[in-house]
């Protein structure tokens, strides 16, 4: 058994907030760039211009990409040959989310309790965490810091089996159309299908976690992805929602075995600013 402390995932949970707030993957820049040489609206192409000037000043000076510095969503994977000493893990993982919200002067963006006292907690915990156990030594986590104007843009409905592809696509493209220009396009979606109402949710977010690019490894869901992006790039909303072909740089698909009288769909919605970090310790 390989042993860790507590103190080792502060530190790493720290830095990853800290890198996540001020520096967007280049593969999301590789995919702005890519839509500005497709993009037929001068607008559309200034704004994504400056969102790639935008990302740049931030990488060069520390600064947040996005005032709205987002809620820490984690996951967790645990190798179950590792052993976890020093205290208990959440108490870490939150602890490094307090450091590294305080050492780069992050806006804190939590409210204790969504309805009766929605005063901030001061230090952006708790952090939402999803853990998994999985073969090995190692722990890796993944950092998402999901803004709130996004995040209310997502939605779960529960389809019934008949409804199939065509329905899945009519919700997920209502969606998008609903939400227009709120959560900052070009926006990046992730989508859960199958599982339960709850855990494909989860999944949904999880899909934000992928290299924007990629594709899921099962061709039929790897089409589904091409030909959702296609048809919500048809929409028209554009950059910001002012027009244009770049309504979505990536849909990113993830799902799971589901009950036989079950079809459930999440859709989880990222302004271009996917800021996911992740390390292996």
């Amino acid at each position: 058994m390989r042993e860790i402390s507590t103190n080792l995932v502060t530190n790493a949970v720290e830095r990853l907030c800290i890198r996540a707030a001020s520096d967007l993957p280049f593969n999301v820049e590789e995919l702005i760039q890519k839509s500005i040489q497709t993009e037929e609206s001068p607008l559309a192409k200034e704004i994504l211009g400056k969102i790639l000037e935008n990302a740049e000043y931030a990488r060069n000076n520390n600064l947040p990409i996005c005032q709205d510095t987002g809620i820490a969503c984690l996951f967790v994977e645990i190798g179950q040959e590792l052993t976890i000493t020093g205290g208990v893990l959440s108490e870490a993982i939150n602890e490094g989310v307090r450091r590294g919200y305080k050492k780069a002067y992050l806006r804190k963006s939590v409210a204790k309790d969504p309805l009766f006292d929605r005063s901030n907690t001061e230090d952006n915990t708790p952090a939402i965490i999803s853990y998994t156990s999985v073969p090995g030594d190692r722990m890796h986590i993944k950092l998402l810091p999901k803004g709130g104007g996004s995040e209310n843009c997502g939605a779960v409905k529960m389809l019934r089996p008949a409804d199939g592809i065509d329905g899945v696509k009519e919700f997920l493209l209502q969606s998008v159309i609903e939400a227009g220009g709120k959560p900052c396009p070009p926006i990046i979606i992730g989508i859960g299908i199958g599982a339960t109402l709850n855990h494909s949710a989860l999944l949904a977010k999880r899909a934000l976690c992928r290299p924007l690019g990629s594709h899921n490894n099962n061709p039929n869901y790897a089409k589904l992805e091409q030909e959702i992006l296609d048809e919500i790039n048809r929409t028209g909303i554009g950059p910001q929602g002012l027009g244009g072909r770049t309504t979505a740089l990536a849909v990113q698909i993830e799902y799971r075995p589901t009950h036989i009288a079950c079809l459930p769909v999440a859709v989880d919605i990222n302004c271009h600013a996917n800021r996911y970090k992740e390390v292996t310790i």
